[in-house]
């Protein structure tokens, strides 16, 4: 008997993929998914209505997984579920490395039937050493080679996150949404009901892949816990983890049992396993990306103490407000910091205590704002620097003067360049959506980290420089 885990590579980074199954009633999803696949894509269907639409999109079909000429890494399974035994038989036959099944109705509708079903196909795949991903998932996602599950998702360009999640609906959105942000994957794994392969074996996949720098998960529960704890403790210690759990509520861990048969805890549980671990912790696809944004763009810095850079009084006082909330302090500058400042802070309606109420003074003079960076970052009190960009008074003026906003974005990212504290902006779109949206990729595409809100920054920021801390507590000798 193989290992699973030994095929899984063949299927994470196929040469040749084989779809058994796709339909017109469907729209041919699968074999339009792959149109941007760099590999060899073949077809297996056996009813003429369908082979007929299969051939026009010039897709070579076949009768049988064990007819097709070439060596097939990894098949994408789309038949009734009655059928996927057969299917795993042929594929067992035929010595395809993975199988992503995307059938449904096995464990997860808790019938007998289902159940049985699951077995069958699960025995199958561990006698052949086949690493089956799910059922009842959307396979896998690696964008460098235009291997997808969403016509949507990027193609021909990779990036360093890689993600387990067992909702293919979170999976797409977590390529699609880090990708509006400018952050691409590496690879991402919808693995459903994991009736072969679990959590642990594709974060033992990850740690290994030298293309992923950073993973992000979406778990609804284990099988193994004490594996899991194991081994997500491991991973930790070499790459940063992103845990989403999913079912955090009594009722949303009975939705767990009929969305992927999984069983889980309580939250209370998962939130210590994810401290004992030191991985991060979020509720949200929200906080998941903008904890990616920090972990990607920020400096690494394990201070709570932040300078506050506003635009007017009253952010200012609310920006405190979610920092000191999120756990972050917000400590007066030194004496020297204030001296020089006063040299030309220009104090009619602003402010130069900490935060900074600072848009008369730059507003003036934008080379003031080169000033005010070299002076908070240099007092020993501030760990952490983050910048309000003040869309609702500013972001037309910046669309109808694009040369201003060129020239600020060139002045944050020679700050993030020269600094080695973390930096951090926050562009909140308030009623101008449309226009803070075509803003906000010409920032981030500097490498400097957007967040859309003071208390998402806010949380974000705690979340990650908490992280950094263990981190740091972890590599330090017990006789230090």
């Amino acid at each position: 008997m193989s290992d699973p885990r030994a095929a899984l590579a063949r299927a994470l980074n196929p040469r040749t993929v084989a779809v058994v199954g796709d339909k017109r009633a469907s729209g041919y999803m699968w074999l339009r998914n792959l149109s941007t696949f760099t590999g060899k894509v073949y077809s297996v269907q056996v009813d003429p209505r369908d082979i007929e639409g299969i051939q026009a999109l010039g897709v070579p079909n076949y009768l049988s997984l064990t007819e097709i000429p070439d060596e097939v890494d990894y098949v994408v399974c789309a038949v009734p579920r009655q059928a996927t035994p057969r299917v795993m038989q042929d594929a067992a036959a035929k010595g395809v490395g993975g199988v992503g099944m995307f059938t449904s109705g096995f464990a997860e509708t808790g019938e007998e039937l289902g159940r049985q079903l699951q077995d069958t196909v699960a025995t199958i795949a561990r006698q052949a050493g086949i690493a089956l991903i799910g059922p009842n998932c959307m396979g896998v996602y690696n964008p460098r080679l235009g291997l997808r599950f969403s016509a949507e998702q990027p193609a021909g360009v990779g990036g360093p996150i890689g993600v387990i999640s067992q909702s293919g609906t979170h999976a797409i959105n977590i390529s699609l949404v880090a990708a509006a942000h400018g952050l691409y994957l590496s690879k991402a794994i919808s693995i459903g009901n994991a009736a072969v392969l679990d959590v642990p074996d594709y974060l033992e996949y990850l740690d290994r892949d030298p293309d992923t720098r950073v993973i992000a998960m979406y778990v609804e529960g284990v099988r193994d816990g004490r594996r899991f704890r194991d081994v997500l403790r491991d991973v930790a210690r070499r790459k940063p983890v992103v845990l989403w759990k999913g079912g955090q509520t009594a009722a949303g861990t009975r939705a767990t049992l009929s969305h992927t048969a999984s069983l889980t805890s309580s939250h209370v549980v998962w939130q210590a396993l994810a401290r004992q671990a030191n991985c991060i912790s979020v509720d949200s696809l929200d906080e998941l990306i903008d904890v990616l944004q920090l972990l990607l763009r920020a400096k690494p810095g394990g201070g709570r103490r932040g300078a506050l850079l506003a635009q007017t009084g009253g952010q200012s006082v609310v920006l405190t407000d979610a920092f000191a909330k999120a756990g972050m302090e917000v400590p007066e500058l030194t004496a020297e910091s204030y001296a020089r400042l006063a040299e030309f802070f220009n104090v009619i309606g602003g402010s130069y205590r900490n935060p900074l109420d600072m848009a008369g003074t730059v507003n003036q003079r934008p080379e003031h704002l080169d000033r005010i960076f070299a002076i908070v970052d240099a007092d020993p009190h501030i760990d952490a620097i983050v910048m309000e960009l003040s869309a609702l008074f500013m972001a037309r003026r910046w669309l109808q003067h694009p040369e201003q906003f060129t020239d600020l974005v060139h002045r944050l990212e020679r700050h993030r360049e020269r600094s080695a504290k973390p930096f951090l902006t926050i562009l909140h779109p308030g009623h101008l959506e449309a226009e803070v949206a075509s803003l906000r990729p010409q920032i981030q595409e500097h490498g400097i980290p957007v967040l859309p809100s003071f208390e998402r920054a806010a949380r974000a920021l705690a979340r990650v420089t908490a992280y950094e801390r263990a981190r740091a507590e972890l590599a330090t000798p017990a006789s230090a």
